[in-house]
């Protein structure tokens, strides 16, 4: 049976967080950079562990005006203190209830330039094994931060995303731009039954192009969330594919 790890960013303050942790099987919970604090961290650690969804760190740029959401928000030794932060201050919570962490995924313009700069992309990396040794990392696909996570034998998990759009280079639409969010429910689940069973993706104008990914992304910021994500999770059940965290 095809098995396939559904992935939600959490702690954001989002309405639909607890009906996303009924569908996804790991979430990645924010603390403090760009949205959260200690007191959601540990409320969100605690509901997702009871729901036995795997826990990962979310860090960002320390940026809450922005949400995360400016590039190059910050740089060098002081980038990686933050990073640094971030992860253990989630990670010790994490240890306190009996459980570790499973993974970390960067958030926003982070999780871009982690992808592109192979300066901002080694500097994840290290902040990552210097606070959560061994943990894996999540990120696109044939990027600077897969190539750094590989070169420091740490796990790289990679992602797709179910509701946006992509270009004919791999890349996401980016969200300033018109259909860069889908919203239409039957072309979210068309896209995840696309990546999921078929390893490919329309791209917006109309190219298809191969993306091998491990998790799926559903976002929680968006109208009908919660209705999306549970389409999600029944199309591919639909289709004989079993939702579970990746070992």
């Amino acid at each position: 049976m095809a098995t396939i790890d559904l992935n939600a960013d959490l702690g954001e303050g989002d309405a639909y967080d607890q009906e996303l942790l009924h569908v996804v099987s790991s979430c990645n919970i924010a603390f403090g950079g760009h949205a959260g604090d200690p007191a959601s961290m540990q409320v969100t650690a605690q509901l997702a562990s009871a729901r036995g969804v795997a826990i990962g760190a979310h860090p960002g740029y320390p940026d809450v005006a922005g949400f995360g959401r400016r590039k190059a928000f910050l740089i060098g030794a002081e980038l990686q203190k933050s990073i640094m932060y971030q992860i253990d201050t989630l990670a010790r919570i994490v240890r306190d209830m009996g459980g570790a962490l499973s993974h970390v995924k960067p958030h926003g313009a982070l999780y871009w330039d982690a992808t592109q700069d192979e300066s901002v992309a080694e500097l994840f990396v290290a902040a990552t094994r210097a606070a959560a040794s061994g943990t894996a990392i999540v990120g696109p696909p044939r990027s600077a931060l897969q190539q750094y996570a590989s070169k420091a034998g740490l796990r790289f998990i990679a992602e797709a995303f179910v509701d946006r759009a992509y270009r004919s280079d791999g890349t996401l639409v980016p969200r300033g731009e018109p259909g860069a969010v889908h919203a239409n429910i039957n072309t979210i689940t068309a896209q995840t039954v696309s990546l999921t069973c078929e390893g490919r993706v329309t791209a917006q104008n109309g190219a298809v192009i191969p993306v091998a990914a491990a998790t799926l992304c559903l976002h929680g910021d968006t109208p009908g969330a919660d209705v999306a994500a549970r389409a999600v999770r029944d199309v591919l059940q639909a289709n004989g594919v079993r939702i579970r965290a990746p070992h």
